[in-house]
């Protein structure tokens, strides 16, 4: 999510890729606006990188989940594990030892077959990496979801949950692990674990990773030459354009996609994507602001509501300041917060105020937790408890970002930045530029205090959003809990899912009164299509199928 883009890589494939992408738009201006072949849509930011492998950020993620395939995928339009390049997948007696029915038949887009063996050559090369490719920042989901590698060479990193893969004919894989966890099989639906063609990985170096922490320099794979399975490839991207084009997979294995080109266009304003959207220029976007909603639909676009499945929270950093280290300093942070006026006034229809980290349709959510009402008294008086009343903050918010959760940054900022100055504290603000700035400076080290990050959902199970955030100790928070990290482990290795959502309601619980943050709100963001697009359905996890979209004229 946070690493730079190696530059003279990503400078030629920008070069290399001007007249291809300026073809393509060009076909459809001749067409006056739009054709039957070629959809543009528009997004809020650019990818940082097309090896998904690498990937954490939603742009990136998006396209990866058009190019790539994964060997389970969601049910399309929800959460359920549904078969992808596995048909079918169970568990040996102890759980730890799932095996894969491979479909038969498939390619890669260089013509390399997929087979067991494909998948064995993926999971080792995860597995195996070394050196930067052990950053966090560069295989961030690898870690979320198995811990370390074969081969720790950072000491804070845990043991490897993968260990090892054998394929046992071409349609048939076993994937080893340490021990039972409830990430599996549902993590293997995330796009950082697709499955490329090892002829492209080899052919590229594609674990070259090279640079350094702050200047990761990613090999021409992974800017020029992602290959997967899916029903498009990769053809160019033009970064000095903000154009990046994938066009229709012929040899696909399964239903061919409907739409000859996609064109994603980065188009940083809301208000630009929605003109866009109107003269023609683009078919369709994502993040529609929440008073755009209701008049886009009356103009007859086709809008469509993606079901709540994110949480945006304030983030509290207990080493950025001693004094959040106190428990009456983040109580009273809690109380300061008018949360409900903050939904109503800037969030889109639906939304909801926060109670947990996660949304009440994950399993585990607990209705009986601490909660931390609207109380400007109540904030001042834990203030003078905690001799904090002479409290400055700094504060870190996003700029030239949309995201799901957070619809306009600023505009939150402003309101709850006023609230926590009514309660007494001093409020320092820090705009910061999303990625790589904002994205450096509230996940790593202790120079913020408080900033304002979220998350949407991967998969249907409250470990992908309570894990994520605090399961081990992280410089976003900056604390040291391990009562809480072993409660996770339990947790995690509790196979019995009634039980285990048992004790995610305990680790809910445990959270909220613990307070490492400020759960603040659920949204339903909307996403928009062109008043002769449909085919597409929307997806909680922002896994839309645009391989299903077509023109009706």
């Amino acid at each position: 999510m946070r690493a730079s883009r190696p530059k003279v890589a990503v400078a030629a494939v920008a070069v290399a890729a001007l007249a291809v992408a300026g073809c393509a738009e060009s076909d459809r201006e001749d067409s006056g606006g739009s054709n039957n072949d070629t959809l543009v849509f528009g997004v809020a930011g650019d990818p940082k990188v097309l090896d998904p492998s690498f990937a954490s950020d939603g742009e990136s993620l998006r396209v990866a989940r058009q190019v790539f395939e994964t060997l389970v995928r969601p049910e399309e339009g929800g959460t359920k594990v549904s078969p992808g390049l596995a048909e079918s997948w169970t568990p040996d007696e102890a759980g730890t030892t799932w095996t894969f029915k491979l479909r038969s038949g498939v390619k890669f887009h260089d013509g390399t077959d997929f087979d067991a063996e494909a998948v064995c050559v993926n999971f080792n090369r995860w597995y195996n990496a070394t050196g930067l490719m052990q950053s966090p920042d560069v295989t961030a989901y690898w870690q979320d979801v198995m811990g370390g590698f074969a081969q720790n060479e950072d000491e804070g990193l845990s043991e490897s949950l993968f260990k090892s893969c054998t394929a046992k004919d071409a349609t048939t894989v076993d994937l080893t692990f340490t021990r039972v966890s409830s990430k599996i099989p549902a993590a293997l639906m995330l796009p950082s674990f697709s499955i490329h063609s090892p002829t492209a990985l080899e052919q590229y170096d594609a674990s070259n990773v090279g640079g350094t922490a702050t200047d990761v320099q990613y090999p021409e794979y992974a800017t020029a030459h992602p290959t997967g399975t899916g029903p498009f490839k990769f053809k160019s991207w033009d970064i000095a354009n903000k154009s990046l084009t994938i066009e229709r997979n012929d040899d696909y294995w399964g239903e061919k996609a409907k739409l000859k080109t996609l064109i994603f266009r980065t188009i940083p304003d809301e208000n630009a994507r929605k003109q866009a959207l109107s003269s023609g220029d683009i078919q369709g976007y994502d993040l529609v602001g929440p008073a755009d909603v209701e008049p886009l639909k009356g103009e007859g676009f086709n809008v469509l509501t993606r079901p709540a499945f994110n949480i945006l929270y304030l983030g509290m950093n207990q080493q950025g300041n001693p004094k959040l280290a106190d428990l009456k300093v983040r109580q009273a942070i809690a109380h300061a917060i008018n949360r409900q006026a903050l939904v109503d006034s800037k969030l889109p229809p639906g939304a909801k105020v926060a109670t947990n980290f996660f949304p009440d349709t994950v399993e585990g959510w607990n209705g009986d937790v601490t909660t931390y009402d609207y109380d400007v008294d109540k904030a001042k008086q834990l203030l003078a408890e905690a001799d904090a009343t002479d409290l400055t903050l700094r504060f870190h918010y996003p700029t030239e970002v949309t995201r799901p959760y957070m619809p306009n940054p600023k505009d939150l900022f402003e309101l709850v930045s006023a609230d926590l100055q009514a309660a007494g504290i001093t409020v320092e603000p820090i705009p910061l530029k999303w990625s790589p700035d904002y994205l450096n400076a509230t996940t790593s080290g202790s120079e913020h205090d408080l900033h304002f990050l979220g998350w949407t959902g991967d998969y249907g199970d409250a470990y992908n959003f309570i894990g994520t955030f605090f399961d081990r100790q992280k410089d976003e928070w900056g604390f040291d809990n391990p009562a809480l990290f072993e409660q996770f482990q339990d947790a995690d290795s509790t196979a019995d899912m009634a039980s285990r959502v048992e004790k995610y309601k305990g680790l809910n619980k445990t959270i909220m009164d613990f307070l490492p943050g400020v759960p603040i709100s659920h949204s339903p963001p909307a996403i928009v299509f062109g008043k002769d697009v449909t085919g597409i359905k929307a997806s909680p996890l922002t896994d839309e199928r645009f391989a299903k979209a077509e023109f009706t004229s």
